[in-house]
Order: structure tokens, then sequence, then C-alpha cells
């Protein structure tokens, strides 16, 4: 059974929103270092999929209404 793009969507951009929290728990904690960066990358990352999903979800819905 195949999953909307809009679910995936919001999967992605749960994932950013953790990986934001533990980017700003680390940084409260040890400061600027490797692995907040790393956190940071991951949380843009998936914020982007997240974007890039549901924007095809809508655009795949309004392709659909037209036929």
């Amino acid at each position: 059974m195949r999953q909307s793009p809009m679910m995936y969507g919001l999967f992605y951009c749960l994932l950013g929103a953790f990986f934001t929290f533990f980017a700003i728990q680390n940084v409260n904690d040890h400061g600027w270092g490797f692995f907040a960066y790393v956190l940071i990358l991951l949380a843009t990352l998936d914020f982007g999929s997240g974007v890039r999903m549901i924007s095809l979800h809508f655009r795949i819905k309004k392709k659909n209404r037209k036929k």
C-alpha cells in the first residue's frame, strides 16, 4: 500500500523538529561542537525534504483535479 507524500513530508518535518531540539540541547550543554553542527545539518535536510514532499503532494493533487 502506497503512502501519500503528505505523510512522508510530515514525518520528515517531525524528524527535523527532533533534530533541532537535540541540537539546541547539545549547544546548551556542550557549546558549539562538531555534533551540534551534524544535528543542525540533519535537521536542515529533513525540513527541506519535508517541504518538498508536502509540495509534491499538493502538485499531484492539483494535477489529478484537472483530469
